[in-house]
């Protein structure tokens, strides 16, 4: 096999796998309409784990050390309230225009990256988050200015932004976790324990989903795995600054999702801020070996 078509396969994956966790956000956001963000969210772990722990057991999968479990309890806590606060944020806001506020979560990971682990915040990233945040001025402004229901439009920013923050502290926890970790190790704990750290508020918020929102969850969890091991496959045969630019065709297959799933429509404002974040994240992944993920890939 040539090196140009070594290449091409990791960069092809990349693209399916990011499309097959846009796809769940799609069908994630169907059921969360109709069963309420909170039960479709903790339906999801708990089938997903089901799904990926015996694939972790048959692979000789052994109980991690109390080190490594801490991460694990760690990450799967701050995922379970990211995860959640994104869903509920894709019930108020159209999918693309979600996706393209969450691409700000690796910027906001730039500083909190100097305050835990001593990394130093160069010129480009510097200039990267001043993107990022003319960007998401630019994506807030037209939501605020086109907002039929405002209080709904600010239910659902304050979610995004509150998704973000979250995912930006999760960046940090995995690049520990990849060091110590398998990934269906993560994977499976990190399902498990956001579904065991949700089901908490069970008594008080879980519903039943009828069987059409059921099937949709479970359609949702199977994508969310294939997402995930289609990703670490290209992710294993190709450098990060080669896939990186792939993460961010989540808003192109956001903005397809969302317009076959629900009609929703693209505005000149969510693609030109979408634009601006993008650039500043790519100036960052350009001097950073390690995976930038977006917003759904950690999901």
């Amino acid at each position: 096999m040539t090196e140009r078509h070594s290449i091409l396969l990791p960069i092809a994956a990349a693209l399916l796998g990011v499309g097959l966790l846009s796809l769940m956000d799609a069908f994630m956001k169907v059921a969360a309409l109709a069963a309420g963000a909170y039960s479709a969210s903790i339906l999801r772990s708990a089938m997903g784990t089901a799904i990926i722990a015996p694939i972790w057991l048959g692979g000789g999968g052994r109980w991690p050390s109390p080190s490594v479990l801490k991460l694990h309890l760690l990450r799967g806590t701050v995922s379970g309230f990211m995860a959640l606060s994104f869903f509920y944020a894709i019930t108020k806001l159209p999918l693309a225009e979600a996706i393209a506020i969450s691409f700000i979560a690796p910027l906001i990971a730039l500083y909190l990256a100097a305050v835990w682990l001593g990394e130093v915040i160069r010129k480009e990233s510097i200039l990267a988050s001043i993107l990022g945040l003319a960007g998401t001025v630019v994506i807030v402004s037209g939501r605020l200015g086109e907002a039929e229901y405002q209080t709904e439009t600010l239910l659902g920013l304050g979610a995004i932004f509150f998704s973000a923050m979250l995912y930006a502290v999760n960046f940090i926890i995995i690049r520990k976790q990849a060091l110590v970790s398998s990934p269906a190790e993560a994977t499976t704990f990190h399902s498990g324990v956001a579904c065991l750290v949700l089901l908490l508020f069970a008594p008080w918020f879980f519903t039943l989903p009828d069987p059409a929102a059921l099937r949709d969850i479970a359609i949702s969890a199977v994508l969310t795995v294939a997402g995930a091991f289609v990703l670490t496959w290209a992710y294993a045969r190709a450098e990060a600054q080669v896939l990186v630019p792939m993460e961010y065709s989540g808003f192109l297959w956001a903005a397809l999702f969302g317009w076959l799933f629900f009609g929703e429509r693209v505005t000149a404002s969510t693609l030109t801020g979408a634009v601006l974040i993008v650039i500043g994240c790519l100036l960052i992944a350009k001097r950073d070996k390690k995976p930038v993920q977006t917003e759904q890939s950690a999901v």
